[in-house]
């Protein structure tokens, strides 16, 4: 190969030779070909055949490059089209322009860009060395808990987890006719990679697209980027063979269709293939190997034990699966197709407008109904649902089959719709009750001859029928965009079974405003039920939230929308969520979103928010719950909401005397090293009884509590409280003594929560904040230099922090006022004095001015002309905001 770039002539030599452009939108060929990128290689390998004198591409070079080439041309267009002009949407280029760059990086991993060859993982080349190493690598990512970090598919529930975790498909281990000694040994506990075993896997991809957003669409920009290598499309039915067919006319393929490849047969010129998984499992080995793509329809299908094994036995082509629900059962999918290549599910096609709205009646179904609970659950092949026998013998009644047939009559009138009922008897009788009433319907199954079926479906295209009653004929694999109305007769347990249902009715139409869907379910009935509905399929409460009427739900659907929207919330829609339940009288939903943001939600701000509406709310109920969570906060979090609720238990009667009591003394218990501090700086002796009181035992550590007790009636009840709360006894009999002194202190429960908020640190000022009026001074500067406010406090700074009998002489020097009160003055601001006022009380010489100083040397920033009297206190700080007259 070579480095330079290549003549025009090669070029255009190789793309005549290979049907794609190797320069594409007028790129420059030394760039478009540069040395050692996928697209020269492709180059370089098709000039070595031309060279050769090949007169078609080689089926190795159609592996290698067909497939990457192709979707590259297709993305680059502005608009991406198939050969009849259909334009693709969004969704269906991500399919493509994902499953290209999963190509192109596993192409820029191995050495020559072709795929790794399985062989190259023989058991002789894995040394136990190796194998003890990635053991150990397993149990080391255990450890770190490397599995939290896997994010399974929001629709896989833990039911369907358990099952998943059983499902290893034979063959997984194989190796041609050959299961290894250590695949055995390890195949339970899955602690090998599944990559030597499975050495095609990095070519297996799968998207899920919504039924009706237009996979066959999707499947067919596959078909056009693939000009030369072959297209095998596989399906679960014959008649979707022949559905696949047509759309390969329709859509401009029609002379690239042909009969199935074996033996080698087939030219490199992209033929196209549809065929059934049996037939696939009845030919594997003997397929052609001109086919380099194969499509798996419905690739939640392809999972059955043989199935399975045949693709991982077929090494050489790209394989894609497509599936509008996989997400439902994402564990079983992504074992044999590891790669998703895009995801356009329910909600977000429906969004979009990609397919029609989805409208959801909810009708309960009954008294006689009601057993529906009482029929098991089986296991299928890849979910589990009700038992169908039981379910149809509960359900097949004839007043409730006419009491259905009426209900549809009235409410749809002769709307086209799909009835789906619990087995083949229950849909005839179901059919006859509908016709008995007047209406056009008819029931099928898979009894019904082919001939009829066929004829029966064109009649409801034609409009001579509007109800088609089916057990589960209809449900995968029917396409009629003029059904509307999807009504679930037989509830199901699958969301699989249930999101294929109600694909039916999604595809647009003209005059189909939307598509109804008819869940027959008590209005109750919670989102864990077994009983699959469409709010707990499309997950509606969490996708729109902010978007429902909460006051029209049912009222466990009201606790479920407070719950979530608790946990969900953030400091934007907090409002919101309390606004949108200002409609609940008793108070329950409040509180429900309130302590479950408490709980669950992630962001501080909105707990602290849910905290402080929880306070207003004065629930007692809710009180307790409130200040049992914040227990578990961290210490500065736990500060501020302990902060709160004192401030909260001083402003407002909640509670009577002893609940107020126990919610002091736990807060108080939280943040004991605050009130501690406090009282060692107030009165120093604190230090010594508390000291005494922790290294003390028996009877001894009693005494210590009963004398702790006695001081505290000697001071104040702020120093009072203090002490109390920074005590710990350890014994029943100092608890005893402690907890009567703290009854004694909270006799008014209000001034003990003032006095015990008031030993949290100062409020830090907001600096730059303009006061009202005119900030500028009498020499034109700006009045910044004027506000003295909290700031003149360090942060953590105590009230009173002057101990002993200093502290005694500073309150008599301060009028009876404690030195927390001195302190308290310096976070107020002066306002501005009216014109022609004079101030009515004069600082001592002796003490101390406001803004720190010293008597007879005014500071830079002192104001004479003001007065004590007119400060004012700092908005934020809990003390000047609960403070009474001392």
């Amino acid at each position: 190969m070579t480095s330079s770039a290549p003549q025009a002539e090669d070029i255009k030599r190789v793309e005549e030779f290979t049907r794609e452009p190797m320069v594409i939108n007028g790129d420059d060929p030394a760039v478009a070909l540069a040395s050692g990128t996928l697209r020269r290689r492709a180059f370089d390998a098709a000039l070595d055949e031309i060279k050769a004198g090949a007169d078609e591409v080689s089926r190795e070079w159609a592996r290698k490059y067909s497939l990457v080439l192709g979707m590259e041309r297709a993305i680059s267009d502005p608009e991406p089209k198939l050969a009849d002009g259909t334009t693709l949407n969004a969704h269906q280029v991500d399919v493509l322009s994902g499953t290209l760059a999963a190509l192109m990086t596993e192409s820029e991993i191995t050495l020559d860009g072709s795929p790794v060859d399985g062989e190259d993982f023989g058991e002789e080349e894995f040394e136990d060395d190796d194998f003890d190493d990635v053991v150990d690598e397993v149990e080391e990512d255990e450890e770190n808990g490397s599995e939290d970090d896997i994010d399974w598919d929001v629709f896989a529930d833990d039911d369907e987890a358990e099952d998943t975790a059983e499902y290893i498909p034979t063959g997984e281990h194989k190796r041609g006719d050959h299961v290894s000694a250590d695949a055995a040994l390890y195949d339970e506990e899955e602690q090998l990679p599944e990559q030597p075993e499975d050495p095609n896997a990095a070519h297996r991809f799968w998207f899920e697209h919504a039924t009706g957003a237009g996979k066959t669409v999707a499947a067919l920009g596959f078909v056009e980027a693939s000009r030369t290598g072959g297209v095998l499309i596989l399906t679960h039915r014959r008649n979707l063979v022949d559905q696949f067919i047509g759309e390969l006319v329709d859509r401009g393929y029609k002379n690239r269709i042909s009969p199935p490849l074996l033996d080698g047969q087939g030219h490199m010129t992209g033929p196209v293939t549809v065929e059934t998984y049996q037939w696939f499992v009845r030919h594997a080995g003997n397929i052609s190997d001109a086919y380099t793509i194969v499509i798996c329809d419905e690739a939640h299908t392809a999972l059955g034990e043989k199935t399975s094994a045949a693709i991982r036995r077929w090494k050489e082509p790209v394989f894609i699966g497509m599936t509008a629900t996989g997400a439902l059962i994402a564990r079983h999918v992504t074992d044999l197709f590891p790669t998703q290549t895009s995801r356009f599910d329910l909600a977000q096609a429906a969004r979009r407008g990609v397919i029609a709205p989805l409208r959801c009646v909810r009708i309960p179904p009954g008294p006689g109904v009601r057993t529906i609970a009482n029929v098991p659950l089986r296991k299928g092949e890849v979910d589990q649902d009700f038992d169908q026998e039981e379910l149809a013998a509960l359900l097949d009644q004839a007043p409730f089959n006419l009491a259905i047939a009426d209900l549809y009559r009235a409410r749809f009138k002769d709307m086209p719709g799909v009835v789906y009922a619990a087995g083949v008897r229950h849909a005839y009788n179901v059919a006859e009750a509908f016709r008995e009433l007047g209406m056009k319907a008819k029931a099928v199954s898979g009894e019904t001859p082919k001939r009829e079926l066929a004829e029966t479906l064109a009649a409801y295209e034609r409009g001579e029928l509007d109800v088609l009653v089916n057990a589960q004929l209809l449900a995968e694999g029917w396409n009629s965009p003029r059904a509307t109305v999807c009504m679930h007769l037989a509830p199901t347990a699958s969301k699989r079974i249930y999101q294929q249902r109600v694909g039916r009715v999604t595809r647009r139409h003209p005059g189909k405003e939307a598509g109804i869907v008819v869940d027959f379910v008590h209005p109750a009935t919670t989102h864990d039920d077994p009983v699959v509905t469409l709010h707990s399929l499309a997950q509606i409460f969490e996708r729109e939230l902010w978007r429902i009427s909460v006051s029209n739900l049912d009222w466990g659907e009201q606790r479920v929308w407070a719950a979530l929207s608790g946990s969900k919330a953030n400091a934007n829609n907090w409002r919101r969520a309390r606004a949108m339940i200002q409609h609940d009288r008793t108070g329950e939903l409040r509180r429900h979103l309130f302590l479950t943001a408490l709980e669950r939600n992630k962001h501080r701000a909105v707990r602290l928010r849910a905290l402080q509406d929880l306070a207003n709310s004065k629930d007692p109920e809710a009180y307790d719950f409130a200040i049992e969570i914040i227990g578990g906060w961290q210490r500065d979090e736990r500060r501020e909401a302990t902060k709160l609720m004192l401030k909260a238990i001083a402003d407002k009667n909640i509670g009577n005397r002893e609940q107020s009591a126990a919610w002091i003394w736990a807060l108080a218990g939280y943040t004991r090293e605050l009130h501690e501090q406090y009282a060692v700086q107030r009165w120093p002796e604190t230090k010594r009884l508390l000291g005494l009181l922790v290294n003390s035992s028996g009877p001894a550590h009693g005494r210590n509590a009963r004398r702790i007790v006695q001081e505290t009636r000697k001071h104040d009840l702020r120093l009072a409280a203090a002490i109390l709360a920074a005590a710990v006894a350890h014994s029943p009999e100092a608890e005893e003594a402690l907890r009567g002194g703290r009854q004694r202190l909270a006799r008014k429960p209000a001034a003990l929560a003032r006095e015990l908020g008031r030993n949290f640190p100062k409020a830090r000022g907001r600096k730059g904040r303009r006061r009202r009026g005119n900030d500028k001074d009498k020499s034109g500067k700006g009045g910044k230099a004027q506000q003295t406010g909290a700031t003149a406090i360090p942060e953590g700074a105590i009230d009173g922090a002057q101990p002993g009998a200093d502290a005694l002489a500073a309150d008599t020097a301060n009028g009876g006022k404690s030195t927390g009160d001195t302190a308290k003055s310096k976070g107020r601001r002066r306002p501005r004095k009216k014109s022609g006022e004079t101030g009515t009380a004069k600082r001592s010489a002796a003490a101390p001015s406001n803004n720190g100083s010293v008597a007879g040397k005014p500071a830079k920033n002192d104001r004479p002309e003001h007065d004590e009297a007119e400060r004012v206190p700092v908005l934020g700080n809990f003390e000047e905001l609960t403070r009474g007259d001392d």
